[in-house]
């Protein structure tokens, strides 16, 4: 069986970044995270942590919008052109197939998840530019831009010569370089001179953005949060593929996604009194455990041990949801 789900898994991540939706989304959320640091600019208090706030806000409504188009995609689509038959009717289980399903997707929206938190981190590096006579960040504009030409050039070349499926050659490269670009600004400040690649994690406050500034690691530890609450999003939307089409599936999974961000406010305030409170709360995917945005404006320090029940809810609410996949598509007519 793992064998199955990991050829299902590799062969579902495979067409995922190949769908021309996959690197329209990409660009677009990356163009968003750019323009940040500019629309930052306007808070006359603190735009730097507007900047964190509307970067993660980007990276987890980019993850929900991904998942849902890549789902439908991958699930609902094949279901509706018969061709999951061709699957299912060889010794692979329904569960089997779910699974890998989720997998493949989960893996193509973790790698646009990593392409933009790196050039979410970049931004955070450059920094909101609050008046006309700040300097650029050069390292950060040259090294960012460089992966991203480095991509398109290579995927332009090989698509041309060797007929590579250019999405899915430029995510893989940008993938690649982009992380190789943020270590080398680390490398090195604002005026190219070279520094200890920790510098940034220790001198962060007092060196670039003063007293209110966030930690550089804690920043970090709120994108892998982020990253796990697009993992659920992801789940739900694999989910209700099994049953429905790309518009409903968009829907519901936006609903889903509110409620829970509201979830403490609409039913944990109620839980001790209300029976259906208690419920909603149960079931409604509690977000507010993965959005750390608060915690770094009210300088709450992010502990390991809170990533770390954190990634035990994500896990368990997975499975949970999956295992409500699964159930709704053993039911599914697919002949």
């Amino acid at each position: 069986m793992p064998t199955r789900i990991l050829m299902i898994a590799r062969n579902t991540f495979t067409e995922a970044i190949r769908q021309p939706v996959f690197v329209v989304m990409l660009m677009a959320i990356a163009l968003a995270l750019v323009l940040n640091a500019k629309l930052s600019a306007y808070t006359l208090e603190d735009d730097n942590k507007l900047l964190i706030d509307l970067g993660l806000s980007c990276l987890l409504v980019g993850g929900l919008l991904l998942a849902a188009l890549i789902a439908t995609g991958v699930l609902s689509r094949e279901i509706d052109n018969k061709t999951v038959l061709t699957v299912i009717s060889k010794p692979i289980g329904r569960p089997t197939f779910v699974v890998g399903k989720f997998l493949g997707v989960a893996a193509a929206i973790s790698m646009a998840s990593w392409i933009w938190s790196l050039i979410f981190l970049l931004t955070v590096r450059h920094r909101v530019m609050a008046g006309a006579g700040d300097p650029y960040d050069m390292p950060v504009i040259l090294f960012g831009c460089g992966a991203l030409l480095l991509a398109f050039v290579v995927s332009v070349w090989g698509n041309y010569f060797y007929n590579w499926v250019f999405s899915q050659t430029f995510s893989t490269i940008l993938a690649v370089a982009l992380p190789i670009a943020y270590v080398m600004v680390l490398m090195v400040n604002r005026d190219w001179e070279f520094q200890s690649i920790t510098t940034e994690f220790t001198n962060w406050q007092t060196k670039n953005y003063g007293e209110t500034a966030k930690d550089l690691g804690q920043i970090m530890l709120a994108v892998v949060m982020v990253t796990q609450a697009v993992w659920v999003l992801c789940a739900v939307a694999v989910t209700i593929s099994t049953r429905l089409g790309q518009v409903m599936t968009l829907v519901i999974s936006g609903a889903v996604a509110g409620l829970g961000m509201m979830s403490d406010h609409l039913f944990g305030q109620f839980i001790e009194t209300n029976l259906a409170a208690r419920i909603g709360y149960a079931l409604a995917p509690n977000m507010q455990v993965h959005w750390l945005a608060d915690a770094l404006t009210q300088g709450n320090p992010i502990s390991g041990m809170y990533v770390l029940l954190g990634t035990s809810y994500t896990a368990l609410y997975i499975l949970g949801v999956l295992c409500l996949g699964i159930a709704l598509f053993q039911t599914r007519e697919t002949g």
